[in-house]
């Protein structure tokens, strides 16, 4: 049952993933989980519990690798657009988020419309509802 406060999720959201990204994702969730294990943990769950899809059958909507995502954050009511990236190619001044970052593990996957509970690295749980995603742009 959904709830109207803004510091809880109590139901996870439906999340998909490109099946073919499974594989990259997990191997970066397994190397982080020395140096940052809670999210390693969190993106190798989110994985698990995605439903996978091929690439061609991902809708556009749904927050994937190179993803425009705009999101607010409930608990201070900012809104803010940044691309979902892998590791090597976040750059915070080009609003290119790590997939390995808290906020990145909890978009991936989502659509429009959906509202996730996260943890900042400053242990304070918040949440975030997608307002909008477009599909990474075409190379």
């Amino acid at each position: 049952m959904p709830t109207s406060s803004p510091t809880a999720v109590t139901r996870l959201p439906k999340i998909h993933l490109d099946k073919t990204l499974v594989g990259r994702l997990e191997a970066l969730a397994s190397a982080t989980m020395r140096r940052s294990p809670e999210v390693g943990e969190r993106l190798l769950t989110e994985i698990a519990r995605a439903k996978l899809v091929a690439p061609e059958k991902l809708r556009d909507d749904i927050v994937t690798i190179g993803s425009e995502v705009t999101y607010r954050n409930l608990s201070t009511d900012r809104v803010r657009t940044v691309i979902v990236s892998y590791p090597e190619d976040a750059d915070i001044d080009q609003q290119r988020i790590s997939v390995l970052t808290p906020i990145g593990v909890a978009l991936l996957g989502l659509s429009a419309g959906a509202t996730i509970s996260w943890v900042t690295r400053d242990d304070e749980t918040r949440v975030l509802e997608v307002l909008d995603v477009k599909p990474p742009a075409a190379l």
